[in-house]
């Protein structure tokens, strides 16, 4: 491995610093350093942060190929800056056997640009009846540790229960996608003023809140680990920070949309803003802001969910719900978060890189930027402006919110332990 000498980039935000990069891992940060031999990058106004970790990613293989493969998703996870990304179990089949997970694992690493967790289902099929083989998947070579049925609730508070208490023997973590199924049929977006006057099903914001306080009841009870996915209202934010104030092991996450957008983009009926969970008012958006923030929620997490262009471009209640977030994350959250001065970059390093990882159990990622460290890095121009252009999305899918809307920052560099998998903006 050459070395790299990354110079004059501000360190999480602060002094201008140079990074030597040998090999695998950081080798000296500081001023004036110098390499013999070593490649060269300028980066003169640039934030360097450890390489990004996302806990919410749907890659669809094996299965739906023609919306995303792990190598497609993993290269618009390098695009975005990501070094780790931990992929959801909704797949065909589902991700509930030792089996399936070591098949995505062994794609990751076949892909080489991020390092790819797979997470297990919590139950058979997702079907929510019967636990998946939870501790097979977790001895596996995929050594699995974060298991969801996300796309679905696991909605009976028994089965829920029981794989809380499975995972605690290992340290792991349920992600719960807290939505109550008897709420939400046929709902087709936030349940509110907008949904009224549209005439569209509406999505309550109590379908997920109740879910999530009988869940960190169930953690507290049980005495084990409890993550609420892509987190959409003010009340949920609510029932977390009350729940941490117990000592309840929770934690949860926020998607860059739900940070953005608001359930008056409906209006439009444009497909590209169906989601699940739907997108919610403005009165939630400020809530969530906050939130991250205060660190009441603790990540932000993108729920990249590709779909192929037949299940977008099609009229709003045969759309498929999710929306891709890899490549625009780091953007939306310079926009909504350093930009409004609600956190600065250390906090951006640690609700998408330090917290992640530590919630996934990502072995060297979230990692300090400083000597000996795996050289896992993400190098950003925070003073670009420019337009959205799916086109230019590395993703197999273009189902983005955010076409042709200027968005702040980019990413220029990306390395996995030490190598450069994006290089000025461009695949390596």
């Amino acid at each position: 491995m050459s070395k790299i000498l990354i110079r004059g980039a501000k360190v999480l935000g602060g002094e201008a610093q140079d990074v030597l990069i040998d090999g695998e891992v950081i080798a000296e940060v500081g001023t004036g350093l110098s390499a013999e031999g070593a490649e060269v990058i300028e980066a003169t106004g640039k934030i360097l942060l450890p390489g990004l970790v996302d806990l919410h990613t749907h890659l669809r293989e094996p299965g739906r190929e023609d919306s995303e493969t792990v190598l497609t998703g993993t290269r618009a996870a390098a695009s975005g800056g990501y070094t780790a990304v931990f992929a959801m179990a909704n797949t065909h089949p589902v991700a509930d056997t030792a089996g399936v997970v070591e098949q995505v694992y062994r794609l990751g690493k076949e892909a080489g640009y991020c390092d790819v967790q797979p997470i297990g289902a919590v139950t058979v099929g997702l079907e929510g009846k019967k636990l998946a083989e939870l501790g097979a998947m977790h001895d596996s070579a995929a050594g699995v540790t974060v298991f969801s049925d996300d796309g679905k609730c696991v909605d009976d508070a028994v089965i829920m229960r029981r794989a809380l208490e499975y995972v605690k023997a290992f340290g792991g973590v349920v992600a719960q996608h807290a939505q109550e199924p008897r709420l939400t049929e046929g709902a087709q977006m936030n349940e509110g003023v907008v949904s009224a006057e549209l005439g569209l099903g509406g999505w309550p914001a109590v379908a997920e809140e109740s879910i999530i306080a009988r869940d960190v009841l169930l953690a507290e009870h049980v005495g084990s680990r409890v993550h609420i996915c892509h987190l959409s209202t003010a009340g949920s934010v609510e029932i977390v920070r009350w729940a941490k104030s117990r000592g309840i092991d929770v934690t949860a996450e926020v998607t860059p949309h739900h940070l953005l957008l608001t359930d008056e983009m409906v209006r439009t009926y444009n497909p590209v803003y169906k989601v699940n969970p739907p997108l919610r008012t403005e009165r939630d958006v400020t809530a969530l802001r906050e939130a991250l923030a205060d660190g009441t929620i603790d990540i932000v997490a993108t729920d990249h969910a590709p779909h192929p262009h037949e299940d977008k471009d099609c009229e709003w209640a045969a759309a498929a719900m999710g929306m891709v977030g890899l490549e625009t994350a780091l953007s939306v959250v310079q926009q909504t978060m350093v930009e409004t001065g609600l956190l600065d970059w250390v906090g951006v390093a640690d609700r998408m890189s330090v917290k992640p990882a530590q919630i996934g159990r990502a072995t060297g990622h979230g990692r300090p930027v400083s000597a000996g460290e795996p050289a896992n890095l993400t190098l950003v121009d925070p003073a670009y402006r420019g337009p959205v252009d799916p086109a230019d999305f590395a993703s197999r899918s273009r189902n983005t919110p955010y076409e042709g809307r200027e968005l702040p920052g980019r990413v220029t560099h990306t390395f996995l332990r030490g190598r450069a998998t994006l290089v000025d903006g461009k695949l390596a």
